[in-house]
This record gives structure tokens, C-alpha cells and sequence, in this order.
């Protein structure tokens, strides 16, 4: 882990209850404007690593800093309001609601901002100004995942936490998802990422972490994983 950087996790220890410790100690980070991949079997901790630093769950242990300051066990929308944003894997759209109304939830924090950065929205996703009237439950998987990624967004994070984009998605609306998702850290957004797709996690960050069993595993440049043997082997099936 380099010693600066925009966002620190150190000896993590968090879960869903006082008895029940997913994460046993877990060192993690993140430097500004890079992707960072989150990969590890399934139980490993991974989206519990997200849901702490979101502030969702309350740390038991260890410390949690963004730039600096100690965000953990914050209240979510502090955390937000201080340039963190997190989209969870399921329930991360308002079905009934049009694309347009979606971005305006988004911007909760900043209703006055609101119309400018719809309209930045709309500029960087074309696909959902195409849609804007419509309801998001009629959008498909891949475009509903945008639309999420769009609403986080909106109060214009310096770290944005993803949590499995890919997941149910057909391998063509994937790798269109994984574009955008390289798309907006070329603008200068961060990203961390807990991904099922390793190969494809791997294919486009800079760093990852492997989690196993709650765990620090292995991590280092993403590409240099991705090339191991042994993390071929057990990890990216071949």
C-alpha cells in the first residue's frame, strides 16, 4: 500500500453483527484517479469491505480515513457530502421512476446543482438522454447499471465504490459497462471495485486487492496479478 493517497483502510475489523466478524483486519487503499479492483471468493469480505467504508456498517476495529480525515462510522450522508459515492449491487435504481427523476434522487444534496449536472449526465451518458422520459424499470441491465453509476455521480465524488456492476449482465453489455466505468476515471474520478469478474477487473485497473476469508491475500498492480500463475490458477480459472 503506498503511504499517501485519498483513501486508507487499516486493520478493518466490521460485520453484521458484534459476534459475527467478516472482515478480520483488512488493509486497504486507494490513490486518486485510479481504478481499483476488489477480488476474492465469494463470503471474502468484498462487498462488506464497501458497505464500511460507505458508511452502511459501523467499523468494529481499525481505522478508515479519506483524505485524511476519519470516516469510520459516519453517518452515509456525511461520507457522501465529504466526495464518497457507492453504488450498491442490487436496489440501486428507482424502477418506476423516469431516468431524468432518478439523477434528480441523485442529487439530493445539491438540489440547486441539480439541473447542471442532469445536464453534464446526459452529456457523458448519451444513452440515458436518449431515455430521459422514460421509466428506468424499462431500461436494460446494462443501461440500468449506467443510470446507477450516472446517480452516484451527481454529487460529484472524488471516489466512487462499485459494488459487482457486471453482475447478471449478458458478456457484450459487460464490456460495454466496463468502458464507462473507464470512462469516468478518465475524468478524474477514482474507483474501487469489487468485481465477480476478475479477468475483466484485473483487464482495467491499476491495483487489486485479493480478499480471502475476511483477509488481506495478495495485492499489488492489477496486471502483474492478473500474469501470476498461481493467481491464474485459482482465481481466473486458467
Amino acid at each position: 500500500m503506498s503511504p499517501a493517497g485519498l483513501l486508507r483502510v487499516e486493520g478493518l475489523v466490521a460485520g453484521y453483527s458484534a459476534a459475527d466478524e467478516v472482515l478480520k483486519g483488512v488493509d486497504f487503499g486507494v490513490d486518486a484517479s485510479e481504478i481499483v479492483g476488489i477480488i476474492g471468493p465469494n463470503g471474502a469480505g468484498k462487498s462488506t469491505l464497501l458497505k464500511t467504508i460507505a458508511g452502511l456498517l459501523r467499523p468494529g476495529r481499525g481505522s478508515v480515513r479519506m483524505n485524511g480525515a476519519d470516516i469510520g462510522g459516519r453517518p452515509p450522508r456525511d461520507i457522501s457530502m465529504m466526495g464518497l459515492a457507492y453504488v450498491p449491487q442490487e436496489n440501486n435504481i428507482f424502477p418506476t421512476m423516469t431516468v431524468r427523476e432518478n439523477l434528480e434522487m441523485g442529487g439530493y444534496i445539491d438540489p440547486k446543482g441539480s439541473r447542471r449536472k442532469i445536464d453534464a449526465a446526459f452529456a457523458q451518458f448519451p444513452l440515458l438522454a436518449q431515455r430521459r422520459k422514460v421509466a428506468a424499470r424499462s431500461l436494460s441491465g446494462g443501461e440500468r447499471q449506467v443510470l446507477a453509476m450516472a446517480m452516484a455521480l451527481m454529487v460529484e465524488p472524488t471516489l466512487l465504490l462499485l459494488d459487482e456492476p457486471s453482475a447478471g449482465l449478458s458478456p457484450l453489455a459487460a464490456d460495454a459497462l466496463f468502458e464507462q466505468i473507464v470512462a469516468v476515471n478518465r475524468g478524474g474520478v477514482a474507483i474501487a471495485m469489487v468485481e465477480q469478474n476478475a479477468r475483466e477487473a484485473l483487464a482495467i485497473a491499476h491495483r487489486a486487492y485479493i480478499l480471502v476469508d475476511g483477509r488481506n491475500h495478495r495485492d499489488g498492480p492489477a496486471a502483474a496479478l492478473a500474469a501470476d500463475p498461481d493467481i491464474k490458477h485459482i482465481f481466473l480459472g486458467g
